[in-house]
Order: structure tokens, then sequence, then C-alpha cells
């Protein structure tokens, strides 16, 4: 009893030992994955809607026609579509559109190129060293998509009011979105594994 009496005492007379502080908040190797994960689907997302942006054929559309940056269908009069070269007068500058061409497939390989760094980059660079080339390859085919959906814009079909911009068009413009938050989240990441 006197034993279970001084140890009764000496818990309450005993000051408590300040708590500890708080561990600093870091990215378990789950979490990490699955965000590297995530990372890696919106990349391939934003790579396939590059790839049907700048291959199909539906950046302007009517009731008898489709173009995109590369050729003209003409609705024909037994429903078949016939393929046409875009004509090379006022309403396609060449120039314009041969800007067009290439950065769209600049965007193409921009992007391609970002996501096999990435994946070089993930097993080969130290922590703080990752990102930062996969973030700037992104970033560029993010510009060269939005240089080319933007003289699209500004160049072509001004004076059309019989179409509607295609799929395509649209596409375009979702994948800048995508390639360039992916751009931006690389960064991040990059700061966030330092």
């Amino acid at each position: 009893m006197l034993i279970s009496r001084f140890k009764r005492t000496q818990l309450l007379t005993t000051p408590l030992a300040p708590p500890a502080p708080p561990a600093p908040r870091t990215l378990t190797s789950v979490t990490m994955l699955i965000l590297l994960a995530g990372i890696f689907a919106l990349h391939i997302i934003g790579i396939l809607m590059l790839l049907v942006a700048t291959i199909d054929n539906a950046w302007w559309e009517t009731d008898v026609s489709s173009t995109d940056v590369w050729f003209r269908w003409v609705k024909m009069a037994n429903g078949l579509w016939n393929q046409t070269d875009l004509p090379t007068t006022h309403p396609y500058p060449q120039e314009y559109l041969q800007a067009i061409q290439a950065s769209s497939v600049l965007a193409c390989i921009f992007s391609i190129i970002s996501i096999l760094v990435f994946l070089a980059q993930l097993f080969t660079l130290t922590k703080g060293k990752r990102f930062t080339l996969s973030g700037i390859f992104q970033l560029l085919a993010a510009l060269s998509i939005m240089i080319a959906a933007a003289i699209y814009t500004d160049r072509f079909h001004l004076k059309e009011y019989t179409g509607w911009y295609g799929h395509c068009y649209i596409l375009a413009w979702i994948s800048f979105s995508i390639t360039f938050i992916s751009s931006i989240i690389y960064f991040v990441l990059r700061k966030k594994t330092a």
C-alpha cells in the first residue's frame, strides 16, 4: 500500500513533458505514387487530345464541308465525301496555314518528348531536379497549340457565317488548358520534392 501511494504522489507531482513538435508534413510514398499516376494520366489525355486536334478533320464545319489544317472534305451529291486540298487564296493564306500546321505538329512532339523525359527523370535524377525539363517541354507544347489555335481564330473563316468551329478546334483549346495545367503541376511538384 505504501508503494502504491508513493507511485500516485510521484505521478501527481512530476511535471508533464512538453508536447513533441509536430512532424513536418511530407508526402508518403503511396500518396506520391497516386499523384504521379494522376499526372501521368493527365499528360496522356493531353497528348491524345493534341493528336486528335491535329489529325482529325473538323476545325471548321458546314453542312456540306469539313475543314482541318490539312485538307477539306466536301459532301458530294451522292452523299460521299470528297477530299480536296485547301484553297491557297484569300480564305486560307498559305503563310498562316503553314504556321498553324507547324505549331500543331510541334505541340504533339513537345508533349510526347515531355512524357518521355518525365519517365526518364523519374528514375534517374535526384529530388529537386526531377520535373523541371518535363515542365519546360510541356509549357512549349501548350504555347505551340495556343499559337496554332489563335492564328486559326484570327485569320480563317472571318467572313463565313454559315459554318461553325468543329470539335478539333475546341479540342485544341482544351488541350492547351490541359498541357498548361500539367506544366504548372510539374513545376510545383519539383518544388514539393525538393
